[in-house]
Formats: C-alpha cells, sequence, structure tokens
C-alpha cells in the first residue's frame, strides 16, 4: 500500500481519484510542471482545479478508458 502525505501540498495535489488497479489514479499536483512527465506511480496527473473539476462530474463506478 502506497501511503501519501495529505493535503494540497501533498504530491496528489487536493484530489485522488482512485482507478481499478490499485495504486492508480487521476489526481492534482502541487507543482503544474510535472503534469505529462514520467515520475508517478501509473497515475494521471492534473492540475489542482482540473482535478477538481473532474471529481465534480464523476461518480463512483463511472466506466474510465484511456485511449492513446
Amino acid at each position: 500500500i502506497l501511503q501519501v502525505p495529505p493535503g494540497p501540498n501533498g504530491p496528489v495535489g487536493t484530489v485522488w481519484i482512485a482507478l481499478s488497479k490499485p495504486t492508480y489514479g487521476i489526481h492534482g499536483t502541487p507543482e503544474p510542471s510535472t503534469i505529462g512527465k514520467t515520475q508517478s506511480h501509473g497515475c494521471v496527473r492534473l492540475t489542482n482545479w482540473d482535478a477538481e473539476e473532474l471529481a465534480g462530474m464523476v461518480t463512483p463506478g463511472v466506466s474510465v478508458s484511456f485511449i492513446e
């Protein structure tokens, strides 16, 4: 189990949206310059404000697909 410190300056920012694969999620970041770089544990990193907006649009159990 991966544990991260809570709070807006933690590595997952203000929002964590868990995916079905353990330790994978969509989350915010306090460092927007890190978005798009390969330095996570399989997550999708967004700005805190975008992650908060997305979290407000989805419900538990929603299906998520990643398309290249």
